[in-house]
């Protein structure tokens, strides 16, 4: 993480954003959402990661976290290095994949060109972490994190974004993975 944007409190909610590299639209295929969904509740279950809001867009991620027992850096981390690895692999086993060849060129491209990795990056480097620490702010976050598919022509209302935390904040349903509200 190299930038202004630092980690606070770990057990304030953070507004966290991972991008793809080069803006790949990775996240347009169900199967690569699905292996982050297993990831980001892999770590509320084992981790301590709190998950308070999410989305999948198809290039980038945004998330609402915090931690009582870990630290946020750490969490970010291992969700990073594990959904590349296991992204990457999947993009390259998968035959039905038509841009495999393409997207593994730019991931092992960049890769190499980033002495913070070994061969591919699959992410971009930082996160931007923001500190929520109070109401205006959070609000203001949750409210662009849930319109993003609105905004980006995916559905006509969050809540019927599969992929999102905004079935859980809208309706009295409920999402793919369990949030705690903010």
């Amino acid at each position: 993480m190299s930038s202004n944007y630092k980690v606070g409190e770990d057990s304030t909610p953070h507004f966290v954003t991972f991008t793809v590299v080069a803006w790949i639209d990775v996240f347009s295929r169900e199967l690569y959402k699905e292996m982050f969904v297993k990831s980001l509740h892999y770590c509320c279950e084992h981790k301590g990661l709190i998950l308070h809001a999410w989305v999948i867009m198809t290039n980038h991620v945004h998330l609402i976290i915090s931690t009582t027992d870990n630290k946020i850096e750490y969490l970010v981390r291992d969700i990073k290095k594990y959904t590349s690895k296991q992204i990457i692999k999947a993009i390259q086993e998968n035959p039905a994949e038509s841009r495999k060849e393409w997207m593994v060129n730019i991931f092992r491209f960049t890769g190499r060109n980033n002495n913070n990795n070994k061969d591919f990056q699959f992410w971009k480097q930082d996160y931007h972490p923001i500190e929520l620490h109070n109401d205006q702010k959070l609000q203001q976050r949750l409210h662009y994190l849930h319109e993003n598919p609105v905004k980006s022509g995916l559905v006509w209302e969050p809540q019927h974004y599969k992929y999102s935390s905004a079935i859980d904040y809208y309706t009295n349903g409920r999402g793919l993975l369990k949030v705690q509200h903010l």
